[in-house]
């Protein structure tokens, strides 16, 4: 009998739960709870501020082999607590591993497990720590039971205490068609859809053609507060806006692409007041399976996009195949993608450069001009001194003088060479007397000295030209063999050279004259023969 009325009462209550709905639409519309299959999976009854749900067939036995998933969700800055009723009967087993009911603490299959239960005996309260159930309910092929009845009602999170009751969230939605499009959380604050200090939680409806598919590839993404999806996430339904359609959530440092597989995607947004700096920026793409139409591209990743879409700029393919080789057009249209911040940055950049190019040629002008002397370096006439004959040459002139009229010519000749040969040089001695020494003739070397240390006037060379005439009549006067190179025609002077050794042997007896003779036109040869032209002139 208790059984009976317990039943019961539980139908009773099941009709009056779904008649309030019925007249209570408006407010079940706030209850985003879902569960999969639609319409397999027993009653759900929603309301504002919970809902009721049961197995398949209950209070009857539940059907063999069946699989259902409750999602529950609660809204912003609110928890939710589970409650089973007493009339609960599942197969027992060891740690439950046939029939079961699993109870996870959040909205996907891989949140945190927060039990697993079967048995005779109904589970204990169960409170969420965020806005999310994640619930199974699984049979195999044998032992049936009852089932379960569940109610679940919202309450307020502990986490948010201090905040108080959030405020009414501003209405936030936007509809997005097309072959590619934008999903950004700027059109948020652009649009005017909230401040920027009111909690959003906003969607985004994109719709794809029919037969076609939704990819979504992320562009920029960061959360204000990382790993805190009670304050802000970016969550991907596929299918609708229910909580059973939930295809990803992310709440992280990290956002991955996602393939959507019906024509209807959703993307959604929620920031509370202090993770408003939270942003997202997606790119969608609509595409069809192959094989492709003829105004389609194809990706190499079992996509066909629109044709329109390739070297565009944006990577609408898994991999970049539609924006392979066109570097040519991207320069093409260099100008049209500038925008109104890259061209304000270029202007102010080249304003700059000019404004520094005048201030550098101001300066150029005013700054007063250096004047540079040249100085010449300090000549020097050694440089042009003529270089005389190296040591270990001796110099000797013959020639014949036949008559007076010759030698008085000769003489002036020589006067004037004496004057040119002190002009240029300080000093000159006979190479003869270092070498041949003036033991071995003092006559000649007395001779030498005079003739080359004279120094002075035209009316000294006469006084000095009469000692020597007069030194060398007393000296006895050496036969020469000499072998003259040149023929002497008129007054043509000849100026010969003979080599001269080093030895010591050369040295003790004198400078052999019948070396041989070279032609030496210098100045200082000049010299030498006007010298022996004097003595010979005296001799004769």
């Amino acid at each position: 009998m208790v059984h009976g009325r317990s039943f019961h009462h539980v139908v009773a209550s099941l009709l009056m739960l779904g008649l309030a709905m019925a007249t209570k639409k408006d407010t079940s519309v706030r209850n985003n709870s879902g569960v999969k299959p639609a319409g397999q999976c027993g009653t759900w009854v929603k309301e504002a501020e919970g809902g009721l749900f049961t197995s398949p067939n209950y209070p009857n036995k539940y059907p063999p082999n069946t699989e259902c998933v409750y999602i529950l969700e609660a809204p912003p800055r609110q928890c939710l607590d589970l409650h089973f009723e007493e009339n609960y009967s599942i197969e027992s087993s060891w740690e439950c591993k046939f029939d079961n009911i699993e109870v996870r603490d959040g909205p996907f299959s891989f949140s945190p497990i927060l039990g697993r239960y079967c048995g005779q005996h109904s589970p204990p309260d169960i409170r969420s720590s965020g806005r999310y159930l994640w619930i199974k309910f699984e049979t195999d092929g044998e032992l049936e039971g009852v089932g379960f009845s569940a109610s679940y009602n919202f309450t307020a999170d502990p986490d948010f205490g201090d905040l108080g009751v959030p405020p009414p969230l501003p209405s936030c939605q936007y509809d997005m068609v097309g072959p590619e499009g934008i999903v950004e959380s700027h059109q948020i604050t652009r649009d005017g859809k909230a401040g920027a200090a009111e909690a959003v939680d906003c969607k985004w409806y994109i719709r794809a053609p029919p037969r076609s598919k939704i990819y979504l590839r992320f562009l920029d993404y960061e959360m204000a507060n990382s790993n805190e999806c009670k304050r802000n996430f970016v969550a991907v339904y596929d299918g609708g806006s229910s909580v059973e359609d939930l295809k990803s959530k992310f709440c992280s440092t990290v956002a991955n692409d996602i393939m959507l597989v019906s024509t209807l995607g959703v993307v959604r947004m929620w920031a509370d007041e202090a993770s408003r700096k939270s942003r997202f920026r997606i790119l969608f793409t609509t595409y069809q399976e192959p094989p492709c139409d003829a105004d389609a591209f194809f990706c190499h990743s079992n996509m066909c996009i629109n044709y329109t879409l390739v070297c565009n700029g944006l990577q609408n393919c898994v991999y970049p195949w539609d924006e392979n080789q066109c570097k040519e057009k991207r320069n093409t249209k260099f100008l049209d993608n500038l925008n109104t911040t890259n061209g304000a940055i270029i202007g102010v950049t080249c304003c700059i450069v000019f404004i520094l190019l005048i201030v550098s040629v101001i300066v150029q002008i005013k700054q007063p001009r250096k004047k540079y002397v040249l100085r010449r370096e300090d000549f020097d006439p050694t440089m042009f001194q003529e270089v005389f004959e190296p040591p270990h040459y001796e110099l000797c002139t013959l020639r014949s003088a036949p008559t007076p009229t010759a030698a008085s010519a000769d003489l002036v000749d020589l006067a004037e060479d004496f004057d040119n040969y002190h002009a240029l040089r300080a000093s000159s001695r006979c190479v003869h007397d270092h070498h041949c020494g003036s033991s071995s003739n003092p006559g000649s070397a007395h001779i030498s000295q005079l003739s080359l240390s004279g120094r002075g006037s035209r009316s000294n060379l006469s006084v000095r030209d009469a000692a020597a005439a007069t030194l060398l009549a007393d000296l006895p006067q050496p036969p020469m063999a000499v072998r003259p190179l040149l023929p002497a025609t008129g007054n043509r002077r000849s100026i010969l050279v003979m080599k001269h050794s080093y030895s010591q042997e050369a040295a003790d007896t004198g400078c052999d004259l019948d070396d041989d003779l070279e032609e030496v036109p210098t100045t200082s040869h000049r010299l030498s023969r006007h010298e022996k032209a004097v003595q010979r002139a005296k001799l004769t």
